[in-house]
């Protein structure tokens, strides 16, 4: 008999939940719903893919793609927040329920980078830098010329003999 009132009450009351399927009820504000993303406007930075927690994020820069497995997602909305471009948001209602389970591939176009001017005399990391061509070209011309060959070195040898043979000659 303690749950009589209870019970009576219960029955006089309309019921505390929905009919879910037939009676949506209204999200709440910034409610951390589905993930979207506008793929036209992603830079490929893969910022969403380091913060995500659970990892349900890949980005390709190389092929263009932006993979998502929402089953791995936990909402936490990381990725909307790091986004750079704020490409990335959330609906205010979750997915819809689904018999399969599949990823989500978007594919697009990453932003072509301009390639930074750099010197076209610019030396490598560690080594001099080669002011002019005409310079480098004559130092490496300047010790193959003064490099003289075996063969010419025995050929001086004789003559310079002979020319110190002439000088003691001529000073006596």
């Amino acid at each position: 008999m303690l749950f009589t009132p209870t019970v009576v009450k219960n029955l006089l009351k309309k019921p505390a939940t929905r009919k879910y399927p037939f009676e949506v009820r209204e999200p709440f504000p910034k409610y951390r719903g589905e993930l979207v993303i506008d793929i036209d406007r992603c830079i490929f930075c893969s910022s969403c893919e380091r913060k995500c927690p659970s990892q349900c994020i890949a980005v390709d820069r190389d092929k263009g793609t932006w993979q998502c497995d929402p089953y791995a997602c936990i909402y936490c909305g990381y990725c909307v927040d790091v986004c750079p471009v704020k490409c990335l948001s959330m609906k205010d209602v979750h997915r819809k329920p689904s018999t399969e389970k599949t990823e989500w591939i978007e594919q697009g176009t990453p932003p072509r980078h301009k390639k930074k001017e750099t010197p076209k005399d610019a030396a490598p990391k560690g080594t001099a830098p080669v002011l002019d061509k005409s310079a480098a070209a004559a130092e490496e011309a300047a010790p193959a010329a003064t490099e003289v060959a075996p063969e010419a070195k025995a050929e001086e040898r004789p003559a310079a003999k002979d020319k110190k043979k002439d000088e003691k000659k001529g000073k006596k």
